[in-house]
């Protein structure tokens, strides 16, 4: 048994899967309440984003959704493992640094943000090289 392929493709569903619920509970598809439910996304986005001027709420909110989406289904597919999670890692890291500005360190440690993070980053420098 290769172990380092069979965490790596761990790590990569463990994250697609979280990124993709994410996703899902801002477009209410959790709670059933639909797409009504991702105008508290924004909300959410302002609140985690504190220190951001309001007219950049909302072009986060899109810009995180759409990043987590990528980021979920290149993990799935497995194109350009490395650069994949490294942009995973940074995005998570991102959003961990802004609930800990906003909210203190608590929070993104409660919600193991920075953990996926790290498992983002290990997946990195642990990906199999793309063969030519």
């Amino acid at each position: 048994m290769n172990w380092n392929r069979i965490a790596c493709l761990y790590v990569r569903i463990a994250l697609a899967a979280a990124f993709l619920s994410a996703v899902a509970g801002r477009f209410g598809i959790w709670n059933g309440e639909g797409l009504r439910h991702f105008s508290t996304f924004f909300q959410r986005t302002a609140e985690v984003n504190s220190f951001m001027p309001s007219w950049t709420i909302h072009p986060l909110a899109y810009l995180a959704t759409g990043a987590e989406i990528f980021f979920a289904f290149a993990l799935l597919a497995g194109i350009w493992p490395r650069w994949i999670a490294l942009g995973a890692a940074l995005l998570l890291a991102m959003f961990a640094t802004a609930m800990a500005i906003s909210f203190g360190i608590k929070e993104p440690l409660d919600y193991s943000v920075y953990s996926a993070s790290a498992a983002a980053f290990l997946l990195a420098m642990r990906s199999p090289p793309r063969k030519r």
